[in-house]
């Protein structure tokens, strides 16, 4: 898993960074409100909890806070030397998860992660509806429906309608796509046959194939569904 940790003391970030990979997990490191914001603009959805240190040198992780909550759902805890009980009502009521002050104890921050972690898993439950423009995906019964009239597809269509799906907004490259695909129904499919399946799916699925609304291509880099 990915942590975001946006912390301005950087003997304190290493100290962190080291003990988060110790419990495996990926860390992105970042000093400033500049540089975490552009992060999350361009990987939020990589992401599997924040940690946010709540006084940075160019302004508040709260700030960050808000911009994580209106975007995804993922959980964030904040790290901060402020015991007040005024910042920590005010973290929660932007949604933040917990709240941790330091001096704290690593082993009692990685118990907080997990557990909120935990919490998180147990919320999320799959989509059984997915809408994009004017199709339909409905993922229990494996139906797709435009414009509320079903649409036919092969299991590997599917599949890659499937995979766009769970990824709006996001560029997929060819590669990804094909490692995503490759063994669905015990096909394999080359880089030709997955510009024969986009094109497949385009026909069915918009109202003008040659001018694709639903799914673009993003010239040089692969294709996104959704903004």
């Amino acid at each position: 898993m990915k942590i975001l940790l946006v912390e301005d003391d950087k003997t304190i970030a290493s100290g962190l960074e080291y003990s988060l990979q110790q419990d495996h997990f990926t860390t992105v490191i970042c000093h400033d409100l500049a540089s975490a914001k552009k992060v999350l603009a361009e990987e939020l959805d990589q992401f599997a909890l924040c940690l946010l240190d709540l006084s940075l040198p160019d302004g508040s992780g709260y700030e960050l806070c808000k911009i994580v909550k209106e975007r995804s759902d993922i959980p964030v805890i904040f790290l901060t030397a402020v015991d007040d009980e005024v910042n920590v009502v005010m973290g929660l009521d932007m949604g933040a998860d917990d709240y941790i002050t330091k001096p704290f104890r690593i082993r009692e921050l990685l118990s907080r992660i997990k557990s909120v972690l935990r919490r998180y898993q147990k919320q999320t439950l799959p989509k059984t509806m997915i809408e994009i423009e004017n199709i339909q995906i409905h993922t229990l019964e494996g139906k797709v429906y435009k414009n509320g009239n079903e649409i036919t597809l092969t299991a590997l269509e599917y599949r890659l309608l499937l995979i766009f799906a769970n990824h709006i907004g996001q560029v997929l490259s060819r590669s990804q796509l094909l490692e995503q695909i490759w063994d669905v129904a015990g096909d394999f499919v080359n880089d030709n046959t997955l510009t024969v399946y986009i094109k497949r799916l385009r026909e069915k699925l918009e109202d003008h194939p040659q001018n694709p609304k639903i799914i673009k291509t993003v010239r040089g880099l692969g294709y996104k569904v959704g903004d």
